[in-house]
């Protein structure tokens, strides 16, 4: 765990190592998911089976063992215990409403020179949603993704989830009830990525593919970006946590500690401007952390990626925090307006002592799905426009023409276009 102080001669050096270290998977995985991705693109279901037969040992052989159908969703989502469905449902309105609400509107004006402008917004025919199986199998993030989607108007989500030996963790299965999803495929990896891209014999392709992964789910995202959209090549999990000596340190390590349990890779800071509070929140980490069933883990993110930066002032702390454009930033003060108001790279902001970073994670509305990797200087969060485009029109009348046309002709002669130039000139005869 790394301890840091503005006020070390040779902080600045120790700093710009922090904000430019890739916590990304060391592994070169891309040759690897480039074979993977050819093989799938070429042999199609053939290549499906094989890849879920060594990596999951699950056997793909009639139809049944290919997909899961909508009545297994909806049995499993009537066997929850009663608090857990209503905690889902609770998640699925608060998520659908905060997402109804970034729905766009369609413009369509004349301007002064006459000419009709506007676009219409459309969302995609097919979105395809990745669900990662085993241990990191989060029914929070079937709805982050898929209601989205369906608030958008895609028409057909097919969800492709890998399922170990052939388990199935019914929250999944409950949350795709819930969410209205349309298919689920039994594959996972890459090649369940490409499947969605090229589409096989089985699986017909989608325009968008979204949703969490490995490495090497990631690695085919990044390459297939182009052939489909994607929502974001996205790495380990991150939150920054601004805090004062006010705060409750058990509250701090608790929420600095939800984000390193996620994976060992997992990054978690703190910016104090009190050095007792750190010290106090460093102890309160390692006491909480052996209370977790995910100790191994979180232990071994705090160890590694651990930061707990003393700062002279907490007037310093956005500046800071704006290098790092982490994807969760809490600020536990008093007044947290006046540090939100300077912060300009972030995925998420939660303000204030009781807006722990685990409320946006379930149920607040806004998306969990956020840029990580100091990518929230040019990316935002998942949104419903991840699943939609916009097309422009514009509609020019004969006396519209003859005001704005001769400047076009002007133009495409100065580029060397004269067909571009003729096809204007002609109607302005």
């Amino acid at each position: 765990m790394l301890r840091l102080s503005t006020r070390d001669p040779d902080f600045e050096r120790k700093f710009a190592r922090l904000v430019n270290d890739r916590r990304e998977s060391e592994d070169d995985v891309s040759r690897v998911v480039a074979d993977i991705l050819s093989e799938v693109r070429q042999r199609g279901d053939e290549a499906l089976a094989e890849y879920t037969q060594r990596f999951d040992k699950h056997k793909l052989t009639e139809e049944g063992d290919w997909r899961i159908g909508a009545e297994a969703c909806e049995a499993a989502f009537a066997a929850l215990e009663p608090r857990l469905r209503e905690a889902l449902e609770l998640a699925a309105a608060r998520i659908r409403a905060y997402h109804q609400d970034q729905l766009p509107r369609d413009r369509d004006f004349t301007d002064e020179a006459g000419v009709r402008l506007g676009a219409r917004w459309r969302p995609v025919d097919a979105a395809g949603l990745y669900v990662p199986g085993g241990r990191a199998a989060y029914p929070s993030s079937l709805l982050m993704n898929a209601i989205p989607a369906k608030v958008a108007g895609v028409e057909r989500l097919a969800v492709v989830t890998p399922t170990p030996r052939g388990e199935v963790n019914p929250l999944v299965l409950a949350a795709a009830h819930l969410a209205g999803v349309d298919e689920i495929w039994r594959v996972g990896g890459a090649q369940a990525v490409a499947a969605l891209a090229y589409g096989t014999e089985r699986i017909k392709p989608v325009d968008v593919v979204t949703g969490p992964g490995n490495a090497w789910v990631a690695e085919a995202k990044r390459q297939l970006y182009g052939v489909v959209g994607i929502d974001m090549v996205a790495g380990p999990s991150e939150i920054l946590v601004i805090a004062d000596g006010k705060n409750d340190p058990d509250w701090i390590a608790a929420d600095l500690l939800s984000q390193a349990e996620h994976d060992p890779s997992a990054q978690s800071i703190l910016i104090t401007d009190d050095e007792g509070f750190a010290g106090q929140v460093e102890d309160r980490v390692d006491v909480q952390c052996t209370m977790l069933s995910t100790e191994r883990v979180a232990r071994q993110s705090w160890d590694a990626n651990g930061v707990l930066l003393v700062v002279s002032d907490l007037s310093e702390a956005p500046a800071l925090a704006n290098r790092l454009a982490a994807e969760h930033v809490e600020l536990a003060v008093d007044e947290p307006e006046a540090l939100f108001a300077q912060l300009r790279h972030a995925g998420s902001v939660f303000l204030g002592r009781h807006t722990p970073e685990a409320v946006g994670d379930y149920v607040a509305g806004p998306n969990h799905v956020l840029p990580t990797g100091r990518r929230a200087r040019f990316a935002s969060g998942l949104s419903v426009l991840d699943f939609m485009k916009r097309t422009s029109f514009i509609a020019v009348s004969p006396d519209a023409l003859a005001k704005i046309g001769p400047a076009a002709v002007a133009l495409a002669e100065a580029e060397g276009l004269p067909a571009h130039a003729k096809s204007v000139e002609l109607r302005l005869a």
